[in-house]
Formats: C-alpha cells, structure tokens, sequence
C-alpha cells in the first residue's frame, strides 16, 4: 500500500549542480531547434569582428541546465517550475564549461512551493548567469511496508 505524503526533506541552503562542456554540435543544434541563427552564435567571420571576438553560445543553453538540476535534482522530478528570472552577466563561449546550481532560498511545505537562488559559472569559475526559480513541488509517494512484511 502506498500512502502520498508532501516532499518535506527540503531545507533552505541545500544545493545541487550539474556541470556540462558545450560543443559546437550543441550550438548547432539549438540553432536549427529553435531558429536562432543569430551571427554571433553561428558566423565566425561576423563574431570576429565583433566585441566579444569570437561565436558565442546561446545563452539559453546554460538556462536548460539550469532546468536540468532542477527538474533531475533539486527540487527532483515532477516539480513544476512557476518562475524563472535570469540576469545574464558574462558571455557563454562555445567550449566552455558550465555549472549550474541552485540552492534553496525558503521552503513552504504548506503551499508545496519552493524558491531558489540559482547561478551558472564557467570552468574560470566566472559568473555568467545569477537569478531565482520558484517551483511547485509534487507530493512523492512513499512505501509504507506492512509489520507483516506484505
């Protein structure tokens, strides 16, 4: 018999990340995906000439790792995300290596919503992405074994 109980392991100033290298494929491939084939992020000649000197990545590309931990991580799978500002403060170059954490601000078991502070930094360990998400957090069923062992 399985009994529903609200997520309530949750504590403000737990942290989870997840760290990936982008690659050139990831920037093509999120081009033809969404249809942005802005020069700076597709066009070596163009990005060359420009104030960052080279073809940048999409900075959504950091935003879905961001989604990544929180979906796979923190708060875990089934969360649902309300909320979602990202301040952009660096550029994201292809070849770098991005983590993405978040860290629970506050928790309210109560309402099942959770708000956390979240950031991405380069393998420099540059901030490139600081912000905060509001999820709404499932409940999660647990196994209630029987005294019988059934």
């Amino acid at each position: 018999m399985a009994e529903y109980t609200p997520l309530t392991a949750l504590e403000p100033g737990m942290r989870a990340r997840i760290t990936k290298t982008f690659t050139d494929a990831d920037v093509t491939l999120f081009s033809g995906l969404v249809g942005d084939f802005g020069p700076l992020h597709v066009d070596a000649e163009y990005a060359r000439k420009t104030r960052f000197g080279r073809r940048t990545a999409h900075e959504m590309l950091a935003g879905g790792l961001i989604f990544a931990v929180l979906s796979a991580e923190l708060p875990g799978p089934g969360s649902v995300c309300l909320s979602l500002q990202m301040e952009f403060l660096a550029p994201m170059y292809i070849g770098d290596t991005i983590t993405a954490e978040v860290e629970i601000d506050s928790w309210m078991p109560e309402k099942r919503l959770v708000t956390l502070k979240i950031a991405c930094v380069n393998q420099e360990n540059q901030q490139i992405i600081t912000g905060q998400a509001v999820l709404l957090v499932p409940f999660r069923e647990e196994r209630v074994d029987s005294p019988m062992g059934i």
